[in-house]
């Protein structure tokens, strides 16, 4: 495949991506109000502010693929639909708290499947920059993946 062609995906992934941070920003900035259990509530917190560090990284990949168009994110945006029913419909704070978990890991293994890949993407563009970053991103994005896995299970050991 043409190194054209590779860096005409990367784009596009990379203004999804871009797009799905401003609807986790939101969902995130929602989601803390319903959240009961502290650490739950430090790690979304610190994740938000990962995020920030994302979309700085996003900004610097799309500047060195060359740049790409605005566009809505409609998987994520879904998603964040998906995880305001099961907030709204949690019948205790214990299991609103749990749900959250879930939809967020739900949305992380997103962030991971999409850095993964483009990052993969970016190093057969030679994009060396982009591929760091994403790998970075990625990383990031795991370890939040298991940070919430060790909450849930605290939650439930708690009960």
């Amino acid at each position: 495949m043409e190194n054209e062609s590779i860096k005409e995906l990367i784009k596009q992934g990379l203004t999804a991506l871009k797009a799905g941070s401003k609807v986790a920003a939101a969902a995130t900035d929602e989601i803390q109000n319903d959240v009961q259990n502290t650490q739950l509530k430090d790690a979304l917190t610190q994740g938000n502010e990962t995020s920030k560090q994302w979309v700085s990284r996003i900004d610097r990949a799309l500047q060195e693929a060359g740049g790409g168009d605005e566009q809505q994110n409609p998987i994520l945006e879904a998603h964040y639909e998906v995880s305001k029913r099961i907030r709204q419909q949690a019948p205790d704070g214990v299991s609103r708290d749990l749900g959250i978990i879930a939809s967020g890991q739900l949305a992380l293994h997103y962030w991971i499947a999409s850095f993964g890949t483009l990052r993969t993407y970016a190093a057969q563009a030679g994009l060396s920059q982009t591929e760091q970053a994403l790998q970075t991103s990625l990383e990031e994005a795991k370890q939040a993946d298991e940070q919430h896995t060790q909450i849930a299970k605290q939650i439930m050991g708690a009960n």
